[in-house]
């Protein structure tokens, strides 16, 4: 194919214990050098069609996915850019790590949202370090909680412009968006809703070896083209701030509930907010662009 250009392309489960768990997203690696433009990018997230597609990019003319510890990072929808993906963020750190055979102890990337680091941690788990999303409470609430019953409250995360609300029925799994309408239910185009609930000593809010999850927690983001994630990292460091204040506790155990689900363990450090999960590699390819 003359003037093609090809780029590896991974897809990888993050915060999954084995296949088919977690949240999917897709890893394309950019050399330093490599010719793809942000429309191309956005291309390849909507082919990919996963939560999000991540673009880590070596920084400097010499430096390699194996041998530096440094990189840029960005992130699609199918949709938009967006800021902050955590999980994309884990995926790219294990195929950086495992794939690549990087030896180093931690990996910073350079994005929007600042940098994040991801280590090593015990065996296959990753340990992500992420800085806080400061929950504050709002008085007034937004026209999306037309869609939601049994609301007890309501804060926005700042800067992510993620909405946080508390919700306190037990039927909290079964229960669903009117996905339809709400992307028309709020002027304040945030990027995600985050649906939480207090863990209670009941086996519906148990793992699988009888541990306690402090909360759970559930998130849309029909605005970027997500309509349920199935499991999101960046969602962790608002829910850390907000649960750590009324929990009364810093190590947190908990899950996101979606179909796929996964388990996350967080260490709130009051700025930053260290998230661990182990993530598997599923797809390999190359994709060819003209």
């Amino acid at each position: 194919m003359s003037g093609c250009i090809t780029l590896p392309i991974f897809t990888v489960d993050a915060f999954a214990g084995a296949s088919f768990e977690g949240n999917p997203a897709a890893v394309c690696p950019l050399d330093f050098d490599a010719n793809i433009s942000e429309d191309e990018m956005q291309k390849i997230a909507m082919e990919m069609n996963l939560s999000e597609t991540a673009y880590p990019r070596v920084l400097a003319d010499g430096d390699s996915f194996k041998e530096s510890s440094k990189f840029g990072l960005r992130w699609f929808t199918p949709e938009a850019e967006v800021s902050l993906c955590g999980h994309a963020t884990l995926a790219t750190a294990s195929i950086i790590f495992n794939k690549f055979g990087n030896l180093s102890e931690r990996l910073t990337f350079e994005t929007l949202s600042g940098d994040l680091l991801v280590g090593r941690n015990d065996g296959s788990m990753l340990e992500m370090n992420i800085p806080t999303g400061v929950t504050e409470p709002q008085v007034t609430k937004t026209k999306v909680t037309r869609f939601l019953i049994r609301i007890i409250s309501l804060t926005l995360s700042i800067p992510t412009s993620y909405i946080l609300l508390v919700y306190y029925r037990k039927e909290f799994e079964d229960w669903r968006f009117n996905i339809t309408n709400l992307p028309k239910s709020t002027e304040m185009k945030p990027t995600l809703v985050i649906v939480t609930i207090r863990g209670i000593p009941d086996k519906d809010f148990q793992d699988d070896v009888g541990q306690q999850y402090d909360f759970l927690s559930r998130c849309f983001a029909p605005w970027v083209g997500i309509n349920e994630d199935p499991v999101t990292g960046s969602a962790q460091v608002v829910l850390a701030h907000y649960w750590q204040k009324i929990l009364n506790k810093t190590d947190l155990f908990t899950r996101q509930a979606s179909k796929r689900g996964g388990n996350i363990k967080i260490k709130y450090h009051g700025d930053r907010v260290d998230i661990y999960g182990k993530a598997k590699m599923m797809m390999e390819g190359i994709l060819h662009l003209k």
